[in-house]
């Protein structure tokens, strides 16, 4: 069923605890418990450890784009917008995960938490799976600058994520590079340099494509909401991969 499905039943038997469980708990309500749900048998079912890991990613990716969205003291029209374009082209959210996320945004918007709080207990979570800490980042990036600029207090906020999750400054820089300006940008999504030689390219080929399998990711915890954005960054390897074997005739 999934925690999505768990939620919408009814209880589900986990609680994230932290400042993402105060946002969970308060954007959901009674919606959930701290204890766990009865199943048909009888038997108390709690989340499994991907559930658990489900459950923080999506909490925490939307806790921490509304404290994105505020990074310049109010929240525009134009970021809103590049919010929903994020839930529905990006993730393809069907109604029920749509509603979770809002609901999640919203309660995060008002809530005490600051963003560097969410970061530090997602960082806590997923900081043996670098995957997912550049999975996170590379989802601020981009909706920080849909609405047509990287402001300042954005990339304030978004650095100091990078250096809370131990993240490579020149890796982050890369990220950037695919959503700020377009030259090398394919060099940019494998993770290399034009400078790099042909051996180094297809190497960091390589291992992208081990890294960001959909598959592989999933099975680290990563939501099934955002099982489309991991396809489209893989995609996004495939492509570049394809562009720079031309450009440098490699067979």
């Amino acid at each position: 069923m999934g925690w999505m499905g768990k939620l919408v039943g009814g209880t589900i038997g986990f609680a994230l605890g932290g400042p993402l469980g105060a946002i969970f708990g308060a954007a959901f309500g009674h919606a959930f418990d701290t204890g766990s749900e009865l199943d048909t048998t009888g038997n108390r079912q709690r989340l499994s450890t991907i559930e658990q890991h489900q459950l923080t990613f999506f909490v925490a990716a939307f806790s921490m784009l509304a404290k994105l969205a505020q990074a310049d003291g109010r929240v525009t029209k134009e970021e809103i917008d590049s919010i929903e374009s994020f839930m529905e082209k990006d993730l393809r959210l069907n109604a029920e995960g749509r509603n979770a996320a809002v609901n999640i945004f919203r309660t995060a918007l008002n809530a005490p938490g600051s963003f560097s709080d969410f970061a530090r207990q997602f960082y806590n979570q997923f900081h043996q799976q670098p995957q997912m800490l550049e999975l996170m980042i590379d989802i601020l990036l981009r909706v920080a600058v849909s609405d047509g600029s990287l402001t300042q207090g954005e990339e304030s906020l978004i650095f100091s994520a990078v250096n809370t999750f131990n993240f490579s400054t020149g890796r982050y820089e890369q990220l950037k590079s695919q959503y700020i300006r377009t030259a090398d940008k394919a060099y940019a999504v494998l993770g290399c340099s034009p400078d790099d030689t042909d051996e180094q390219v297809k190497r960091c080929y390589r291992q992208r494509v081990q890294e960001y399998h959909p598959d592989k990711i999933a099975s680290k915890g990563l939501p099934d909401e955002f099982t489309r954005f991991a396809q489209d960054k893989f995609r996004e390897i495939q492509e570049a991969w394809e562009q720079v074997k031309a450009a440098r005739d490699i067979k």
